[in-house]
This record gives structure tokens, C-alpha cells and sequence, in this order.
């Protein structure tokens, strides 16, 4: 089974797998081996051309790297699979969605330039995590994983997904995202981590910042998109922001999104830690085995239609 690795490090790292022969294209042009290929694993993070995939008449199954499937899943050939990297970058984006939490609710960019000021600061009470009232915008892999390191810090916490639907070993219930417009108010942190689709680009407009209250914080370790850039920085000062991605991303160095008041920028670093390839490297190596074995491949991404 013919699979195409972005990469020679991402061969070296795979390894062998039975049943698997590696061929390394970046996609970046068309390639002699590309009416061979099986199963392509596009560069995680970097363009490539999508449009590369329909002249590969034997491919099965397109596995991404990253979590995020905008503006890939409507490109991929009709018959062909699209799997996401489900799993993989859980750790690491739910780690930096409680660095950006903590950074801005105990005022940690305002220590660091007053370090560069050489100030020692007298900031007063700040807000701690405990206690907070905090929604998490969005409820898969992720965002378990972002509940389940929120829980320790004593936080009152409310999940919301696309629809409600009971609860498990964490939260009692999964509220629906039609609940927003009353649950936004009674709020201190809101943490967005929705897949970009249809229904959540500009989920988080006008309406949705001016429902929390004055001093909150909403953090969007999601897509740029779902988020109006424009709304953020009209809310900022009012609300803390903290933002992994933007709109448009990367943000250009003079847009006035990087110096609104109480607005905390990091440049979409979210999965991009020392857990990444190992994690990734698992994922390929057992969805490749599988798929050379015939079976059906994990974590696949469905198309409306398919249902």
C-alpha cells in the first residue's frame, strides 16, 4: 500500500509498518507516483495543493495531521476518506487553552512588560481560577480534555456542544449551543474550542461578547473564523481575550487586534509542543495498519451528505 509522508523526518519517524511502502511528496506539484498512492498524509501546518488529489485514481484515504478540517473536507475526491488527527493534539491545546486561562486572569502580560520597564508591580486582587464560572465552548476530544484539567482547579464549570445531550464522568449535562444566550451572562471564562464549520464561523460576534459580563475572559484556542475579529476588538478592555488563532492569521503587524487593550495574542501554537510526534506517530502507525489490513480507518470526518 502505497502512502505518501510530507516528509523524510516524518518517514524516519514511522518507521516500518507491514504492508506499507513510503513515498515522501509535500504535495506541492504533481509527482510520477501519485497514480499509486493509496493513502496521502498531507504537511501538517504548511500549504499544499489540494487539488493534487484528484489526479491520484487509487486513493482511499486522506489523514491529517491536525485536528481542524476546514476547507479540506468539501476539496477531497468523491469515494475518497478524510481523517482527521483525533487524539493527537488534545494534550497540548488543552494545556495552552489553561496557560492563556491563567495568563490572563492573574495578569502575567502586564507583569512581563513591566519587567522590561524594570517595575515592580502592585496589580491589587486579581482574579484566581478557583472558583470561576467557566463555559467550554465545544465538547470533543479537546474539549474533554480541557474539562478534565479545568476540574482540579475548583472551577464551577458548564459545557456546551452543537446539541445537548446527557452528560458523563465529568459534566452532568451537555447543553446545547441554543442555551448560549442565557448561559453567557452567568459567566466569568469562556473557552472556545468548536470545529470551524458552517454554523460556527462568527458564532462569536457582537451579540455573543456583549452577553458576558463586564471583566470576563473568552479564550478561542478553535479557528480564527469563529470569532469576528472586528467584535474583538471593540469588546476588548471591557473583556480580557485571549486568542491562539485570528482572522486573518497570521495577524498582520498592523492590525489593531494586537494592541486592544486586554487582549493576550499567541501565534496558533496550540498543538505545536514535544507531544505532537509521538502522538502523531502512534496515529499513523495504527491507522496504516489498518487500512493495509483491509479494515476500516479511524476518525473519519463525514461529509453532511454522507448521512
Amino acid at each position: 500500500m502505497k502512502t505518501s509522508l510530507p516528509s523524510d523526518e516524518w518517514a524516519d519517524l514511522l518507521g516500518a509498518v507491514d504492508g506499507v511502502e513510503v513515498v515522501v511528496d509535500d504535495l506541492s506539484g504533481p509527482q510520477d507516483h501519485h497514480r499509486d498512492v493509496v493513502v496521502v498524509v498531507p504537511p501538517y501546518l504548511r500549504p499544499w495543493d489540494v487539488g493534487l488529489l484528484a489526479g491520484m485514481p487509487r486513493l482511499r484515504l486522506v489523514q491529517l495531521l491536525s485536528a481542524g478540517y476546514d476547507g479540506i473536507l468539501e476539496r477531497v475526491p468523491h469515494g475518497v476518506l478524510l481523517a482527521n488527527a483525533a487524539g493527537v493534539h488534545d494534550d497540548s491545546t488543552a494545556e495552552l487553552a489553561l496557560a492563556l486561562v491563567l495568563a490572563q486572569l492573574r495578569g502575567i502580560p502586564d507583569f512581563v512588560r513591566a519587567q522590561d520597564r524594570a517595575e515592580w508591580m502592585r496589580p491589587g486582587i486579581l482574579p484566581s481560577l478557583a472558583d470561576r464560572r467557566v463555559l467550554l465552548l465545544g465538547y470533543g476530544s479537546i474539549g474533554h480534555a480541557i474539562a478534565r484539567r479545568l476540574l482540579p482547579f475548583g472551577v464551577e464549570l458548564t459545557v456546551v456542544a452543537s446539541r445537548a445531550r446527557e452528560g458523563d464522568e465529568l459534566v452532568a449535562v451537555v447543553h446545547g449551543v441554543d442555551a448560549l444566550p442565557t448561559l453567557l451572562p452567568r459567566h466569568d471564562v469562556v473557552i472556545a474550542i468548536v470545529p470551524l464549520t458552517d454554523s460556527t464561523r462568527g458564532l462569536v460576534d457582537d451579540g455573543f461578547l456583549a452577553a458576558m459580563p463586564d471583566g470576563a475572559l473568552f479564550v478561542n484556542v478553535a479557528r480564527g473564523p469563529v470569532a469576528v475579529t472586528d467584535a474583538l476588538v471593540r469588546h476588548g478592555g471591557r473583556l480580557r481575550i485571549a486568542v491562539d488563532v485570528t482572522d486573518p492569521e497570521p495577524l498582520p503587524a498592523d492590525h489593531p487586534l494586537w494592541h486592544t487593550p486586554g487582549v493576550l495574542v499567541s501565534p496558533h501554537v496550540g498543538g505545536a509542543t514535544t507531544a505532537f510526534a509521538p502522538r502523531a506517530v502512534a496515529m499513523l502507525r495504527d491507522q496504516l495498519a489498518r487500512v493495509a489490513r483491509g479494515e476500516e480507518p479511524r476518525h473519519v470526518i463525514h461529509r453532511p451528505s454522507d448521512h
